[in-house]
C-alpha cells in the first residue's frame, strides 16, 4: 500500500513540476531548432517551386564582393510606417547577368522604382527570417517603363515646344568662347580639351565641373548648364566618354534634357555613344558621337574660317594693289595730256595775249592822263575857292573872341571884342557901339 501511495506520489510532483515549466505532463516540448525546422518545411512546402513578386524598391546595395541586396515594399503603401518589406539577395555570379542585361538595355535600378522579380523563398534559420533569392529579373518591362517616360518626356518637349528650340538658334560663326560641362580629368573631357589645344586657335573654355553619372548626375549637370547661361559665351558643350547604356542614362533624364534644350546659348553635345542616341542629343543644337570627334568639329570649323578670312585680306591686298597701279597710271597719263594741252595752249594764245597785253597797257596810259587832268582841274578849282586868296583881292574875315566868324551885327554887342583876317596879318578890335543897317540915315 505505501508503494502506491509513493508512485502517486511521484507522479504528482511530477506532473506538478511539468506544470510550472509551461507545459503538459506527458508532452514533450519543441527544441528552437525543432521549431525553425517545422517552420522552414512549412515555407518550402508552401512556396515549393519559383515564382514572381512586384514590389517597390526601398533600398539596394551592392557589396563589394559583387552580392545584392535588395528590400522590397508594396508600392500602395511603401510610405506607411509598419510596411511589410521583402528582403532580396542576388549573389554575385547571378548578379552579373543581371547588371549586364541592364547596362545594354541602358537602365539602372534606383530606388522607387518598381521591379518585376523572379526567385526562390527561403527560410535563414539564424535569424528566423524569410527571404528571397532573385533568380531573374522582367527587364521587359522595365524596358517598357523606360520607353514610356521616353516618349512622354519627347511628346512634353514637343508641346512646350522645346524639342527643335536648340536647332532654331543661330549658329556662331567663330566659337571661340566654349562653356565646357565635363568630369574634369576624365577621358572624355581630356580627349575634347585635347583637340582643341591640336587646333592651333586661341580658344577660351569656361569649365564647369559636373558629375556624368550616378544619381547626382542630372542635377549637376542642369545647374551646370544653367550656371552657364550667366557667361558671354558662343557654345556650351556637353562631353562624356563612352559607357553602358545604363552609364549614359543620366542624358536622358528630364533635368539634362530640359536644361539643353531651355539653354539660350547653342548647345553642343559629344556623349561616347554604344547604340541610339539620348535624348540630350536628339535635342541640342548639334551632337556628336564622342567628345573627340565633337573637340575636331569646333577646332575645323575655327580654322577654316580663319583661313577663308586669310585668303580673302590676301585676295583684297592684291586687287587694291593693283587698283592703286592701275590708278597710278591712269593719273601719269592724264598728267602727260594736261602738260602737252598746256604747252599747246601758251604757243596757240602767245600772240593773242600780247596784243591784249599792249592795250591793256594802252588803255591804262589813258586812264591815268585822263584822271590826272580830272585831278588838275578839281584843284584850280579848290584854289579859286581858297579864303586866302579872296584876303589878298582886299577883303577880310572878322571873328568874335571864340574864333567864330561873325555875320551879323546881331551877333555883337558893346564890349564884344573881335579880330579881323587881313591878307598880311590880324587886327583886334573892341565894339563900343552897335548899329544894324540904315541908322544915322537922313
Amino acid at each position: 500500500m505505501a508503494s502506491n501511495l509513493n508512485v502517486v506520489s511521484l507522479e504528482e510532483r511530477a506532473r506538478a513540476l511539468a506544470e510550472r515549466n509551461g507545459g503538459p505532463a506527458g508532452v514533450d516540448a519543441l527544441t528552437v531548432t525543432q521549431f525553425y525546422g517545422q517552420v522552414e518545411r512549412a515555407v518550402l512546402s508552401a512556396f515549393s517551386r519559383s515564382l514572381w513578386i512586384t514590389g517597390e524598391i526601398r533600398s539596394l546595395k551592392v557589396l563589394p564582393k559583387g552580392h545584392c541586396f535588395i528590400d522590397l515594399v508594396d508600392p500602395a503603401n511603401a510610405n506607411e510606417p509598419g510596411a511589410p518589406v521583402l528582403s532580396v539577395k542576388c549573389w554575385s555570379t547571378k548578379w552579373r547577368s543581371v547588371k549586364n542585361s541592364l547596362d545594354q538595355l541602358g537602365v539602372n535600378l534606383e530606388v522607387g522604382m518598381v521591379v518585376r522579380v523572379r526567385g526562390d523563398v527561403g527560410f535563414y534559420k539564424a535569424r528566423g527570417t524569410v527571404d528571397f533569392t532573385l533568380s531573374e529579373l522582367d527587364t521587359e518591362a522595365l524596358l517598357g517603363k523606360v520607353a514610356a517616360e521616353r516618349a512622354r518626356l519627347i511628346q512634353a518637349l514637343v508641346d512646350e515646344d522645346l524639342f527643335d528650340r536648340q536647332k532654331r538658334l543661330s549658329s556662331p560663326l567663330l566659337p571661340l568662347r566654349i562653356g565646357l560641362v565635363a568630369s574634369p580629368g576624365t577621358e572624355g573631357c581630356n580627349d575634347f580639351l585635347g583637340q582643341l589645344e591640336a587646333s592651333g586657335m586661341a580658344f577660351a573654355v569656361t569649365l564647369v565641373p559636373s558629375a556624368v553619372q550616378g544619381a547626382d548626375a542630372p542635377a549637376s549637370i542642369a545647374r551646370a548648364i544653367a550656371f552657364l547661361q550667366t557667361r558671354p559665351l558662343d557654345v556650351v558643350v556637353l562631353v562624356r566618354g563612352g559607357g553602358s547604356k545604363a552609364d549614359l542614362a543620366t542624358f536622358d533624364t528630364e533635368p539634362v534634357v530640359r536644361a539643353v534644350a531651355t539653354s539660350n546659348i547653342p548647345v553642343v553635345t559629344g556623349i561616347g555613344h554604344t547604340g541610339d542616341l539620348s535624348l540630350a542629343d536628339e535635342v541640342a543644337h548639334r551632337y556628336f558621337i564622342t567628345p573627340t570627334e565633337c573637340g575636331q568639329s569646333l577646332g575645323r570649323q575655327v580654322r577654316e574660317f580663319w583661313e577663308r578670312n586669310i585668303d580673302r585680306g590676301a585676295r583684297i591686298a592684291r586687287l587694291a594693289a593693283h587698283r592703286v597701279e592701275r590708278e597710278e597710271q591712269v593719273v601719269g597719263h592724264h598728267r602727260q595730256q594736261l602738260g602737252t594741252f598746256a604747252r599747246l595752249s601758251l604757243v596757240r594764245h602767245g600772240d593773242r595775249l600780247l596784243q591784249r597785253r599792249g592795250r591793256l597797257v594802252e588803255l591804262a596810259r589813258r586812264k591815268m592822263e585822263t584822271e590826272a587832268e580830272g585831278l588838275a582841274q578839281r584843284r584850280r578849282l579848290l584854289n579859286a575857292y581858297d579864303y586866302q586868296r579872296l584876303l589878298e583881292r582886299g577883303y577880310s574875315l572878322t571873328r568874335d573872341a571864340n574864333g567864330v566868324i561873325v555875320r551879323s551885327v546881331a551877333d555883337l554887342a558893346p564890349g564884344s571884342t573881335l579880330v579881323t583876317q587881313l591878307a598880311d596879318g590880324a587886327v583886334t578890335s573892341n565894339v563900343v557901339e552897335v548899329a544894324s543897317a540904315g541908322v544915322g540915315e537922313p
